[in-house]
């Protein structure tokens, strides 16, 4: 059996953090209020977006989901998604092949 651990308080200048190697791709994402990630697809993936604090706008191509702490979207990663910091926030997305 495999056990590997990560921790979520870990992240790049960009606010990203890779949490896990190979599959599913796990990255904790940390941005500051009113910071967004621009627009981007993530095709051939199931996305499960997971926010920990704070608040994201979340754009979805046309739609924006607005998530809180505890929050949780899944979607098809062939959607083009840009969240978008409304205070402080932390999230937690898998990106898994389907």
């Amino acid at each position: 059996m495999t056990v590997e651990r990560a921790n979520v308080d870990v992240a790049d200048e960009d606010g990203r953090a890779a949490l896990f190697e190979g599959e599913p791709r796990t990255v904790h994402l940390s941005l500051s209020a009113e910071d967004r990630v621009p627009a981007h697809d993530h095709r051939d993936r199931e996305i499960l977006f997971h926010v920990l604090d704070g608040e994201i706008a979340l754009d979805l191509d046309e739609e924006t989901h607005d998530l809180a702490a505890g929050d949780l979207l899944r979607f098809d990663g062939d959607s083009q998604i840009s969240p978008k910091a409304v205070t402080d926030a932390r999230a937690l997305v898998v990106l898994a092949n389907p």
